[in-house]
């Protein structure tokens, strides 16, 4: 699981309140008390241990957040509008000059374009605006006591835990979305732990506040989900009348001259590329929608964010940021 600013942070703000749990406080008391036993047990330190779960609180909204389910749908083309916002491309343009020469840096070692590093970062939290506001700690232990998913957000909270105990951050700094995204790129504790990057070498892999290390530790992600640096994303196309709705899939490949003698044609009626490189075609809107040619690389961003509205967005986002 990973959550999103138009994945879970942004779509707090679609969500209403709901009665929180009606387990008391002494029942997560018990819950703590077990849990820091299984901490020690897994080799969480005493210091983690006291410094992480001392005092520790269950968080209603964390509950009311979780249970509630929006109210209503984000349409694509709505959700598109909002990504691709004048100030949101106007800023990635800006970052992308400004942070011109670790983002170079950190392509040449991972194979990433810079422009898809500043995508997800402005996507995910507005260039690091706005990163969440819940302890991740506070959100996760009360997440895997309320009980649904309770396997899951244990098996994070003890990541969560690691972290510290590896001295990457201090429990009051470990910030982020109400189910556990954390930092400018919103790694889980598990995808952290996996894939963050120290870039600057000083011995923390800092999401939260070192630019360096955000933009490596997304390029890593990417590396290692598929991305191939040769590719772009894909592009909107048009399909031919009587397109066969069922070819619209990420499951169903064809090489780009297939899909060219099928009558698939670029936005502005060019023929496509004549590279010999597999794509799929995707609808995110729906029949009647934008259509998009797709390749490995979309399937890397889907790693990230099983969303075909995210997908989408970030390579749209990645292109009108790197647009000269």
């Amino acid at each position: 699981m990973r959550a999103r600013s138009f994945g879970i942070l942004a779509m707090t703000a679609f969500l209403a309140a709901a009665p929180a749990a009606a387990a008391t406080d002494a029942d997560f008391t018990d819950w703590l008390a077990g849990f820091r036993s299984e901490a020690a047990e897994k080799g969480i330190s005493p210091a983690t241990i006291e410094a992480a779960l001392t005092a520790l609180e269950p968080i209603p909204r964390v509950i009311e957040l979780d249970r509630k389910q929006p109210e209503r749908t984000v349409t694509f083309d709505d959700y598109i509008a909002r990504i691709l916002s004048p100030t949101r491309i106007a800023t990635g343009r800006a970052k992308l000059v400004e942070h011109a020469a670790v983002l170079d840096a950190v392509a040449k070692r991972f194979g990433v374009q810079p422009r898809f590093i500043v995508a997800l970062w402005g996507i995910e939290t507005s260039y690091g605006g706005y990163t969440g506001s819940f302890s991740v700690i506070g959100a996760l232990a009360t997440l895997a006591w309320e009980g649904r998913r309770a396997d899951y957000f244990r098996g994070e909270l003890l990541a969560a835990l690691r972290i510290v105990d590896q001295g990457h951050v201090r429990p009051a700094g470990m910030m982020g979305s109400w189910a556990g995204a954390m930092g400018h790129s919103q790694f889980m504790p598990s995808s952290f732990l996996a894939y963050a990057v120290d870039w600057n070498g000083d011995g923390a892999k800092d999401i939260w506040g070192t630019h360096a290390d955000v933009f490596a530790s997304a390029a890593n992600y990417l590396k290692n989900v598929g991305w191939r640096e040769e590719l772009t994303w894909g592009r909107e196309v048009k399909l031919p009348s009587g397109f066969a709705a069922a070819a619209a899939d990420l499951k169903v490949a064809k090489p780009l001259a297939a899909w060219q003698q099928l009558g698939v044609r670029r936005s502005d009626g060019g023929d496509l590329p004549d590279r010999a490189v597999d794509a799929s075609i995707v609808l995110p809107g729906g029949a009647g929608g934008p259509a998009y040619l797709v390749y490995d690389n979309y399937r890397s961003l889907m790693r990230w964010n099983r969303s075909l509205y995210f997908a989408t967005a970030v390579g749209l986002l990645a292109d009108r940021i790197g647009a000269p």
